[in-house]
């Protein structure tokens, strides 16, 4: 049975939008924005510690150096979640990535909005066959793994796996 949770809708600038879902981060609630075009799911350097309420996270070095979030080449780190609860998904001994999102929490203070704890990438999305319904302002997501059709690079769409939907 798959998982509805809502979408609460963060109006950008009067002509833009994100969207945010409510997570659990080992037991504790999260503000995640929502990125179909996020490659990873990641969580802020600075607010991922409050996470850990019986003991500091125990950071890994990452040698990858990821891209996105408006700047290239991000030095990250690594570590394990104990629990993400998404709905009524839960991935336990989630290995997470750790970068710093200062410049979208800074962003988000200017335009008066609350910070927020990560973004919720395609990594989770594909995996459990995420579906979202803008018309009625939820998404979608199963509480296992889905299969994953395998699609050479070559011809491989975005569109192929994440599904948006109308009003329907």
């Amino acid at each position: 049975m798959p998982s509805y949770i809502p979408i609460e809708v963060t109006v950008i600038e009067d002509d833009g939008f994100h969207l945010m879902i409510a997570v659990e981060v080992n037991g504790l609630p999260a503000r995640m924005l929502l990125d179909t075009g996020a490659s990873r799911s990641v969580f802020d350097l600075e607010r991922i510690s409050r996470f850990f309420t019986s003991s500091r996270p125990d950071f890994e070095a990452n040698e990858k150096l990821s891209t996105g979030l408006g700047t290239r080449d991000m030095q990250s780190q690594a570590l394990y979640l104990k629990e993400l609860k998404i709905g009524e998904l839960r991935i336990r001994k989630y290995p997470a990535v750790v970068l710093d999102m200062s410049h979208v929490n800074l962003s988000y203070s200017e335009l008066d909005l609350p910070p927020i704890d990560g973004v919720i990438g395609s990594d989770i999305l594909m995996k459990y066959g995420a579906v979202i319904n803008y018309g009625k302002m939820v998404i979608r997501i199963n509480k296992r793994r889905v299969q994953l059709r395998s699609v050479p690079k070559d011809k491989a769409n975005p569109g192929n796996h994440i599904h948006e939907e109308g009003s329907s």
